[in-house]
């Protein structure tokens, strides 16, 4: 059975985002760089909302052949360039990005049928509102949130009005960065 994983990078006090959507406060080196391109290999479907499918697809499609992208993220862009893309958005009207399908809504039974066809895991990217809705419908199996050693005070609350849900610590790996990657699963 395929698993949809939420994966975000979030800062000490819970924000995802800054109070602007930024994300520039992330603490990314070369040992998360190289552990990234690892971390991607579990997936072949991406699950996007729509702010965060429209900064991926202003960076990633053309990072795969420019020279001055680190050679991590153009393998990664290769592999993301490649991979399933399901964005929801109720203002959206078309995608563009190569294998990209565009709902206008969360259908849980339809997510219930994706995990059981064949094929990778899910993750999700960013996407906070997304992780709200399907945190709420019991919809993510694994939660993987990277710990930034930064303190940003105000941003977006990655779990800002969701429901409470009871996560077990699966495994925790800390980077010489300071950044921690925790991974949780419900239950």
């Amino acid at each position: 059975m395929r698993k949809v994983v939420m994966f975000n990078l979030v800062s000490v006090d819970g924000f995802f985002a800054g109070p602007d959507g930024n994300i520039d406060w992330h603490v990314v080196d070369a040992e998360f760089n190289r552990a990234a391109v690892d971390m991607i290999k579990p997936f072949d479907t991406i699950v996007f909302g729509r702010v965060t499918y429209q900064l991926f697809e202003g960076y990633w499609p053309n990072a795969a052949t420019d020279p001055a992208t680190s050679r991590e993220d153009r393998i990664i862009a290769e592999r993301i360039n490649e991979m399933a893309k399901v964005v929801f958005s109720k203002t959206l009207t078309t995608v563009a990005w190569k294998n990209t399908r565009l709902l206008h809504e969360i259908a849980p039974d339809e997510i219930a049928k994706w995990k059981q066809e064949a094929g990778k895991d899910m993750v999700i990217y960013g996407s906070g509102t997304i992780v709200r809705q399907l945190t709420d419908l019991g919809l993510i199996d694994e939660y993987q949130i990277l710990v930034n050693p930064v303190v940003l005070g105000q941003g977006k609350l990655l779990f800002a009005d969701a429901k409470s849900v009871k996560l077990q610590l699966r495994d925790a790996k800390p980077f010489r960065s300071g950044n921690v990657l925790l991974t949780y699963q419900p239950g």
